[in-house]
């Protein structure tokens, strides 16, 4: 049976495109189009259509994407929303804000009449199509994460303090918290980062696969919350305790020795297996190291990037490894490859993984 697709574009032309893209696959049609999210949250409303996800540009009349999404969370939709965006940064923070809503996915809207017919572009929506109709919605209730002990007010001094000045040893340390995430991820480090302490004895380095343009936001609205310091990382970067480095989209992030401790190469280089960022090549950086406190955490995701890279770390080091249970994953693509490799030493639910870094690694 064929899965049924909503579209909500402003844009007839678009609304045109994406239909023609969704029924070139025999396994999808589309169900209805809307213009607006007034018309898309009516047509849900109603029940009068089956629908199996959602096609939701963000910048619309009336009612936008974010605007809609909030609206379907209070009325219980549980299916995938997968947003059509440009990278454009006035777009930026909306789509972080979207994934961190209950959004499945993401694909980069083209600009150009050129890019609109290229392959590559409806390649891409067929296969977010194709893993969001394949899996289950997962909701986090909010209400039942665990808070963080610090209010709003103490964060944003602490942050500050911090990117002012730094203590004249805290570039010294011996753990690190590699993290690897894809589908999914924003969501889940939005849970994660805010519960941990801003005495965690770690740096903290993040692979979550996406585009250049998306990180520098992620970062900045991840840095909100968190009484750790988050930023996006930077090429020649001095790695320092407390802080978390999110690898920049459309580069490749390594761990590398200098003079001055370990610091961060950021480079623009070829993708490896369609990935850049790649997680793999940040662990196989921490291989030469005399780094000897690893923590490699991975979380929600499709593929299995990180298992390469962690198995190769196995072999030369002492490592623990922390997976997101399949329960809690959006898509449990990464956690399960790593589980299936047989590396995991502690398989946990999303609201754990804090806590499982924090008895891993301590305080100071």
């Amino acid at each position: 049976m064929k899965k049924n697709i909503l579209i909500v574009d402003d844009s007839a032309l678009m609304r045109k495109v994406l239909s023609d893209i969704v029924i070139s696959d025999e396994r999808f049609q589309v169900v209805a189009v809307a213009t607006n999210g007034v018309e898309a949250l009516s047509l849900i409303k109603q029940g009068d259509i089956s629908i199996d996800a959602i096609l939701l540009d963000l910048n619309m009349p009336r009612m936008n994407g974010i605007e809609l999404l909030i609206e379907l969370k209070k009325i219980g939709f549980n299916k995938n929303i997968i947003i059509v965006s440009t990278v454009a940064k006035a777009d930026a923070k909306e789509t972080i804000l979207a994934l961190e809503l209950g959004a499945f996915d993401f694909v980069t809207k083209p600009e150009t009449f050129m890019e609109l017919i290229d392959r590559s572009f409806s390649d891409k929506l067929l296969a977010s199509l194709s893993s969001a109709t394949e899996v289950q919605c997962i909701n986090i209730d909010i209400s039942k994460q665990k808070s963080t002990k610090y209010s709003k007010s103490r964060t944003n001094k602490l942050r500050k303090t911090q990117a002012s000045s730094y203590r004249p040893d805290d570039h010294i340390f011996n753990k690190i918290v590699a993290l690897a995430c894809s589908t999914g991820g924003p969501k889940a480090l939005n849970t994660i980062i805010p519960t941990l302490p801003e005495n965690l004895d770690a740096s903290i380095l993040i692979v979550q696969h996406m585009p250049e343009g998306f990180t520098k936001s992620l970062a900045d609205r991840l840095n909100e919350v968190s009484s750790l310091r988050v930023k996006e990382a930077e090429d020649n970067e001095i790695i320092r305790k407390g802080t978390i480095y999110i690898a920049k989209g459309g580069h490749q992030m390594r761990v590398k020795k200098g003079s001055e401790g370990y610091y961060l190469a950021v480079t623009k280089e070829p993708a490896r297996k369609g990935l850049l960022p790649c997680a793999n090549i940040m662990y196989e950086s921490l291989v030469d190291t005399a780094i000897n406190h690893i923590t490699c955490v991975v979380l929600t995701g499709m593929g299995n990037d990180g298992t390469d890279g962690i198995s190769k770390l196995k072999q030369n080091k002492n490592i623990y490894v922390i997976a997101q249970n399949e329960e809690t994953c959006t898509v449990y693509g990464m956690p399960k490859a790593i589980k299936d490799a047989g590396l995991v030493d502690e398989e946990v639910a999303l609201n754990d993984v804090s806590d499982a870094i924090i008895k891993n690694v301590g305080v100071y």
